[in-house]
């Protein structure tokens, strides 16, 4: 296809399980078949593809009835265990039938909370287009502990949309999008489109979560307006519908709520920290003359003498949490010290900074 938006030349898919699943809960092989149509136009038109996919566990509910004694983690890393394969065939064949052959690539949140780790897989997935390989991503459910896991696989495709700079995501849900109402209620609106300015529109987001995927339009939102500072465009759009995926990309008037990026940019290192704050370690807490010093307009680092407490157990080039005086979180950063070093020098003048500024990201509410 010629004439295909820059913002469309690199694309990350995310497909929810309430896409892909059944009323009871098994996996439709035939919607994945429509998908995988789809992809493999958009893999026609030259468009570099990430696809992240849930489903996994949904797949393997439907193989093996476990005992009721096992714990609701144990037995999702036991269905992901048998489910993932099973998935994972059924992406390749079905692929295959198109030419494309299909990798897959599971992650979990160590995966990104470690610049080294996150660095490799980016490698990886690199590697993977240059030898034309559509890399098909999943959480590894079966490692994964409460704590490790990712909110939902919207988190997931926000976090790799954002590693390989990607220009849109486009995530797949059983909705049109967002409506100022609860979907289908008579009254209920699509918003088609959402802008920087366009204000806080969580009011008109539901908590609930449906069917069988751990998230819900919360995260999306959530994600979508974080992506678009980085230049990111998302959709959401209802993946039920056929050819929904090449129609966004045509630019066809079907419905989807559409989050317009602005034009802002973060070097690499800034847009891996941009994603961190769920995978602190721990919170250092600073004086009002570090808080000033970092909410200036001169870029700065965190001097140990602005510190007046640490807490909780990192190593050096972990994510921590910055807050001030007033209980606020104005940032966070890649620690140069242990916690048991940081402890030692706080308050110090003459120690190498806790945070450098080249691994430091102010969050943006906060007011000088």
């Amino acid at each position: 296809m010629k004439n295909i938006e820059p913002k469309f030349r690199r694309t990350v898919i995310k497909v929810g399980s309430n896409v892909i699943t059944g009323n009871d809960g098994t996996i439709n092989e035939w919607r994945i078949s429509q998908l995988v149509q789809d992809v493999a136009i958009l893999f026609k038109w030259g468009i570099e593809v990430i696809l992240v996919t849930s489903g996994a566990v949904a797949s393997g509910r439907s193989e093996v009835s476990l005992s009721r004694k096992i714990s609701d983690v144990s037995a999702r890393q036991v269905w992901s265990a048998i489910g993932q394969v099973k998935l994972m065939s059924i992406y390749q064949y079905l692929f295959g039938k198109f030419g494309i052959p299909a990798g897959q690539v599971l992650a979990t949140k160590e995966s990104f909370r470690d610049r080294t780790h996150y660095l490799n897989m980016k490698n990886c997935i690199s590697a993977m287009f240059e030898s034309r390989v559509l890399p098909v991503i999943n959480e590894n459910d079966t490692i994964s502990v409460n704590e490790l896991m990712f909110t939902d696989n919207d988190e997931l495709s926000g976090l790799i949309s954002s590693m390989m700079d990607s220009r849109s995501l486009i995530i797949l849900s059983n909705v049109d999008g967002l409506f100022d109402g609860a979907p289908g209620c008579e009254g209920s609106k699509l918003i088609r489109e959402v802008k920087q300015d366009s204000g806080d529109l969580s009011s008109f987001i539901s908590a609930s979560k449906s069917g069988f995927g751990r998230g819900g339009m919360a995260t999306k939102y959530s994600v979508a307006r974080k992506l678009t500072t980085e230049g990111i465009d998302v959709f959401i759009a209802n993946g039920t519908r056929d050819s929904i995926i090449p129609d966004i990309v045509r630019g066809k008037d079907v419905p989807f709520t559409h989050f317009k990026a602005c034009r802002k940019t973060k070097n690499s290192v800034r847009k891996w920290l941009n994603h961190s704050e769920s995978f602190a370690r721990g919170e250092v807490y600073i004086n009002r003359g570090a808080r000033q010093a970092l909410l200036g307009e001169k870029a700065t680092s965190l001097l140990m003498i602005g510190i007046t407490g640490i807490k909780g157990s990192f190593k050096r080039g972990d994510i921590v949490r910055i807050i001030d005086e007033a209980g606020n979180s104005v940032g966070i950063g890649k620690s140069q010290y242990d916690s048991e070093k940081a402890s030692q020098a706080i308050g110090e003048k003459l120690r190498k900074p806790l945070i450098h500024y080249d691994y430091l990201v102010i969050n943006e509410s906060v007011e000088n």
